[in-house]
């Protein structure tokens, strides 16, 4: 009986110490796997529109061009509006820092009145405006990666792309069975793309509506916030909630509270509307993953790769999902990665005599 739990013991063991082996592969290499991940991505996004324009006539090298030049002046954009809207922001600190220390002197005489007598050492720790600078400066500097590697994930893109109408032959040249793996490779990728095609559309609708709304009611930095919205809206649960913390925060130090409400209501309305309403009638059962799955694996390649492993969580760990089912030994944790538990048959009643 131990000669034959050995072998299996051993066997996953081995399996154990190669996926820690990987998984601190992936980490020390994040710098270059990161922007190669987000370049496959966004070629995943962009092919649709680049085989609509091969269809209607144009040249490869053509529609490769209009893709391109869109792209960059995409991210162009963004590295413009990103610079301009820091700066402004960073200016402005010295006006915010005063609003919250003298909301935190109304605060303290509140609590004097009432007998609970904080010290002012103790009181402002509480609230620190160094703590909420850096956590902005975190969230910011992710986005400013990812365009601070813009060149690159432009070329990569560009290959992709270029790469993409000859990827399954290439595929059935060198794979045993290609026909299976074309199988496999073909659901992956119609599922993300239909996935990331979907979810950056209902994400532009998030962040479009939510800069109007900042705008009509006079928010500061409006543009920013609603590209901040439209980035977090690819975090599955949470990405909504983060976007709206630092518009509230800074709306309830200035104007007040009541334009505060106001962000909140306007915040909570618009993603209910596209999460709840519009983005399930086109996305259907989306990546077909367990709730809990999705939240672990958001925690997962959030460490594993920061804000750009946040985003990428859902199709990452729908990756991993297609290939378990792919293989016969992997039909478990496809099972467990999945939202529904399969029917089983039901059991057959004996036929009295």
């Amino acid at each position: 009986m131990d000669s034959e739990r050995r072998p299996i013991t051993t066997g996953v063991l081995i399996s154990f110490a190669s996926l820690v082996v990987i998984i601190a592969g992936l980490k020390t290499a994040s710098p270059i796997v990161i922007p190669l991940l987000v370049a496959g991505f966004i070629a995943l996004i962009l092919s649709p529109p680049l085989f609509y324009l091969q269809r209607s006539g144009l040249p490869t090298w053509a529609a490769l061009s209009i893709i391109v030049i869109s792209l960059v002046l995409v991210l162009t954009t963004l590295t413009l509006l990103l610079s301009v809207s820091v700066e402004k922001i960073a200016s402005s600190l010295p006006h915010y820092e005063a609003r919250l220390t003298e909301h935190l002197g109304v605060a303290k005489v509140w609590l004097d009145n009432k007998g609970l007598n904080p010290s002012h050492q103790d009181f402002t720790a509480l609230v620190d405006p160094a703590l909420a600078v850096t956590l902005f400066g975190r969230l910011v500097n992710g986005f400013g990666n990812i365009l601070a590697n813009g060149l690159l994930i432009l070329f990569a893109v560009l290959f992709v792309l270029m790469e993409a109408s000859a990827f399954p032959a290439k595929i059935r040249y060198l794979l045993p069975r290609p026909e299976q793996s074309l199988v496999h490779l073909a659901r992956f990728v119609d599922t993300v793309k239909t996935y990331l095609v979907i979810k950056s559309v209902m994400s532009l609708i998030t962040g479009a509506g939510i800069a109007l709304y900042l705008i009509v009611i006079g928010v500061d930095f409006a543009l920013l916030w609603g590209w901040i919205a439209f980035f977090m809206n690819f975090v599955p649960y949470v990405g909504s909630l983060i976007a709206a913390i630092p518009v509230i925060v800074l709306t309830l130090l200035d104007p007040g509270p009541d334009i505060a409400l106001l962000v909140a209501f306007g915040y909570l309305a618009i993603n209910i509307l596209v999460g709840n309403v519009i983005e399930p009638r086109y996305l259907g059962q989306g990546l077909d993953l367990s709730t809990l799955v999705v939240f672990l694996s958001l925690v997962f390649w959030g460490w594993l790769f920061g804000p750009v492993g946040m985003f990428l969580s859902a199709p990452l760990t729908m990756l991993l999902k297609i290939a378990a089912e792919s293989h016969p030994n992997g039909r478990g944790l496809s099972v467990l990665l999945g939202s529904t538990a399969p029917q089983e048959d039901a059991p057959s009643e004996p036929h009295s005599s």
